[in-house]
């Protein structure tokens, strides 16, 4: 643990001119406020160092915009982006004229989620392993107003360029599609642009381990990381999108985490695995179906009946539900399996070791706020083993050969973000009965949803209505 003390020994010793202030807002993006050194003092990482919170989304209204960022002093590292020494910290937001932890800060939330497991006395650590892919583009453009809207998104690696006439010649190597997993060189052309990616962020605090070419061609990509504590994973998630951004665009590239941006190929999830422990000791190795405790069998159960809310969280955007269809390794069918990834929840066949003994739900992807997303897995978990919820059988076959007749069987994903925001709406009390979730956050995150994204969606022609309309 690093103390406050630690991080003032640090800035001095280093001569470090300038801090930069990190908080998550409610969608789940990073905002930054950089001040002078001597801005910052033990009562920094207690009371916290005001800034106007009227403007970021989700959060308060201009007349009551006054808030305090609460510096983390574990969350430090010496930003490698920016020409001048700078240090880095990660901050939950406080409420200044309670003092208390503000109720819409994803950060405070997660903290509470962490809380509620500890209070309920069936574990006191909550492990997760968010796996996010993402693609790298060379080019990107998009517009949309009045008269006209397109995208248009170009790699190198696309397969779509094998005509294309390149400077120097075109050279041919294109992953085909739906053949990106995965290729050496000359075919995957990222790979030192992903070791710099993987190394930076060791230099920024994550525990790294692997990187490799994913699925989709056009450059889908993914970074390995070591699982941590729920707000650890959380807060290096955060770092992780950073450095792989940033390294992009050293290089000229550019990174998205949509889910679905290349049409007819594989899109990008964010799989997390996750357990809980008690005294240093794992609880979800047992000997049950695939090496499982009943607790974990009755968290995945929590998981499974309540999924179709989960997923307001954990895929909360309307290009979400593109890349949960059939036929392209998506989960869309709520069921459980050993090894099986064409199930929403896999176990992965970890060995014996029962200290790696953990459950995959693979529907999430990193468009979520970690926050939000791994706080709400967890009480819907919680849920699950405290009233002992039964995830029924296990499927133990490829799901997409499954007939029409044995597919109505399964309970299925929400097709769209309405449809999971519905779910929200109707089943929400796993999250509130902890405290962990208010009311005013839930119905928050619904509104702004809507207002913002669902809604603006429903409003604007799409252009492949073009194609199938324009001589109706």
């Amino acid at each position: 643990m690093t103390t406050p003390q630690d991080v003032l020994n640090l800035i001095k010793e280093q001569n470090i001119q300038l801090i930069d202030l990190k908080f998550v807002d409610l969608p789940g993006t990073w905002q930054h406020l950089t001040v002078y050194h001597d801005q910052i003092d033990e009562s920094s990482f207690d009371q916290g160092v005001p800034f106007d919170g009227s403007s970021i989304r989700g959060w308060k209204a201009i007349n009551e915009s006054d808030m305090m960022m609460v510096l983390d002093p574990n969350t430090t590292w010496i930003d490698p982006f920016m020409a001048e020494p700078t240090l880095s910290v990660v901050c939950s937001i406080k409420e200044p004229r309670t003092g208390e932890p503000y109720s819409r800060d994803p950060r405070t939330i997660a903290q509470k989620a962490v809380d509620y497991l500890s209070s309920t006395g069936l574990g006191d650590t909550a492990f997760f392993g968010p796996e996010a892919e993402f693609f790298i583009f060379d080019d990107v453009r998009f517009d949309q107003n009045q008269h006209e809207g397109y995208y248009y998104v170009d790699s190198i690696e696309g397969r779509w360029n094998s005509g294309r006439v390149e400077p120097g010649g075109n050279l041919g190597y294109k992953p085909r599609y739906k053949e990106g997993y995965f290729p050496v060189a000359p075919t995957d052309t990222s790979q030192d642009l992903r070791t710099e990616m993987l190394l930076t962020m060791a230099k920024c605090g994550v525990p790294i381990e692997k990187h490799h070419h994913e699925v989709a061609s056009g450059g889908q990509c993914e970074l390995g990381f070591r699982f941590g504590t729920l707000l650890q994973a959380a807060d290096w998630l955060m770092t992780y999108k950073y450095c792989i951004k940033n390294v992009g665009k050293k290089y000229g590239k550019t990174i998205t985490f949509m889910p679905k941006p290349v049409f007819n190929d594989n899109g990008s999830g964010m799989h997390t695995h996750q357990s809980i422990w008690k005294g240093g000791q794992p609880l979800f190795a047992g000997d049950g179906y695939a090496g499982l405790s009943q607790m974990a069998l009755h968290y995945i159960g929590g998981i499974l009946k309540h999924a179709p809310a989960l997923l307001a969280f954990t895929n909360p955007t309307t290009n979400s539900y593109k890349r949960l269809v059939p036929g392209f390794e998506a989960p869309v069918n709520l069921a459980y399996s050993q090894g099986n990834r064409s199930a929403s929840v896999r176990i992965p066949l970890s060995g014996t070791n029962p200290k790696a003994k953990r459950l995959e739900f693979r529907c999430p992807d990193a468009t979520s706020n970690p926050y939000l997303a791994f706080a709400a897995m967890l009480c819907a978990g919680i849920d699950g083993i405290k009233n002992q919820i039964d995830p029924g059988e296990p499927l133990d076959v490829d799901i997409y050969d499954l007939s029409p007749e044995e597919l109505a069987k399964i309970p299925s994903t929400p097709g769209s973000l309405e449809d999971a925001l519905e779910c929200l709406e109707k089943d929400h009390d796993f999250l509130t009965v902890g405290g962990v979730f208010t009311e005013d956050l839930i119905n928050t995150w619904i509104q702004y949803k809507l207002d913002n994204e669902v809604n603006p969606m429903r409003l604007r022609p799409h252009p492949y209505e073009f194609s199938l309309y324009y001589d109706c």
